[in-house]
């Protein structure tokens, strides 16, 4: 990578920010499945597919965009994707059908997938080697917002004026988030141009790929339940939207908290280390969920402590992927979201045909394997010396 000039204050906020708003975007049919489903007359399954096929674009779309426009300068990239964001946003608000909305959605999501790793490298580029680790995953606070502040405002906003109003919301604090980006996002900053060589090299590192291969699984695991969590609230408890809404802030909020304490280790404890401590977090949690369906408040504290480890877990991905092969960098982190992206798809497509044949209660057994296997990869990648706990 270039050497970058100097950041423009607030620059790695701004880009958190536009983590926030994709968050958001890619999130928000979770948090309002009853009232699409309703408002589109669809069943609350083909209202989650929104979240699996726009999962599908998003993995499609990461890599490819990544090579195709990996020789622009960065603020000019990251202003257009938000834009994208914005608008589909606004337009999703004004979609007369179903078919419209999953349409305005691929596309907007297609675009809207360069965003999350394009953020992470720019964040490599605009601060010194060893703030790298702490930056990236500061960045990532927004996709923990989005799910703390961002979901129970759209459950909330979507039960009391509709989910066109959510996602005319989501739009507005898009246009926002824009305007903050070519604020303070310097310009000028570009990174190493991805080519054929450097997929070739992604495939010839076994260490790479186990890491990519960690991120789905975990993302699998999580979005079994995550996609359908407000529904399994609402049929295995009773618990009606705000309960739900509440749910959902509790879950946001511990997954901000997680992000704020892998922050403040990384840099001493190491990426491995974090990384195990979470995953190990994300586990304990999906068990409590699995265990204590049925009871609102077994399920409660179950989503809490899921909460501490889901974006923290994602967050570690990124640090640890950046250190495994800094020149790859733009690369991998691609890749990172795209399989990321597939673990969304594949979670969230088993998670419906089981809510869908009424299995409720194997939803969580299901997520707790995915889970399980990523904690195996993750102890197979610890690094072979303490030196190299670092990386």
């Amino acid at each position: 990578m270039e050497k970058s000039p100097a950041a423009g204050r607030f620059a790695p906020t701004a880009l958190m920010l536009g983590n926030l708003v994709t968050g958001c975007s890619v999130l928000a049919p979770a948090g309002m499945l009853p009232e699409l489903a309703t408002g589109l007359e669809v069943s609350i399954y083909a209202a989650g597919l929104l979240i699996t096929f726009g999962a599908v674009a998003l993995c499609i779309g990461s890599p490819l965009t990544a090579w195709l426009t990996s020789r622009i300068e960065r603020r000019t990239l990251l202003a257009t994707t938000l834009a994208v964001l914005a608008f589909g946003n606004l337009a999703s608000a004004f979609a007369p059908d179903y078919a419209s909305l999953l349409v305005i959605r691929l596309v907007m999501l297609a675009i809207g997938a360069l965003y999350t790793p394009q953020a992470a490298g720019t964040a490599a580029l605009i601060v010194p080697a060893e703030r790298r680790g702490s930056t990236i995953a500061y960045i990532f606070l927004g996709w923990s917002l989005a799910a703390a502040v961002g979901l129970p405002l759209i459950t909330i906003i979507a039960s009391r004026y509709g989910w066109r109003a959510a996602y005319g919301g989501i739009g507005a604090l898009g246009c926002i988030s824009l305007l903050l980006l070519l604020l303070r996002l310097p310009a000028g900053l570009k990174g190493a141009p991805v080519d054929l060589k450097t997929w070739a090299a992604v495939g010839r590192s076994r260490t790479i790929l186990l890491l990519l291969a960690i991120t789905m699984l975990q993302m699998s695991g999580q979005f079994v339940v995550f996609t359908y969590m407000g529904p399994l609230l609402n049929k295995l408890t009773g618990a009606g939207a705000d309960a739900i809404g509440m749910v959902f802030a509790l879950y946001g909020v511990c997954g901000l908290l997680g992000v704020v304490i892998a922050t403040r280790i990384v840099d001493t404890s190491g990426p491995y280390r974090t990384s195990l401590l979470f995953t190990c977090l994300l586990l304990a949690g999906i068990t409590g969920w699995a265990l204590g369906a049925g009871s609102l408040v077994l399920m409660t504290g179950a989503v809490a402590t899921c909460g501490l480890g889901f974006a923290s877990t994602n967050s570690m991905q990124q640090v640890r992927l950046v250190a495994a092969a800094p020149p790859l960098a733009s690369a991998t982190v691609a890749l990172n979201t795209s399989v990321l992206y597939i673990g969304q798809a594949v979670g969230s497509a088993i998670g419906g045909l089981l809510f869908a044949h009424g299995f409720l209660h194997t939803l969580g057994f299901v997520a707790v394997g995915f889970v399980v296997l990523a904690l195996i990869l993750v102890v197979l990648t610890r690094p072979r010396s303490t030196a190299a706990a670092t990386a």
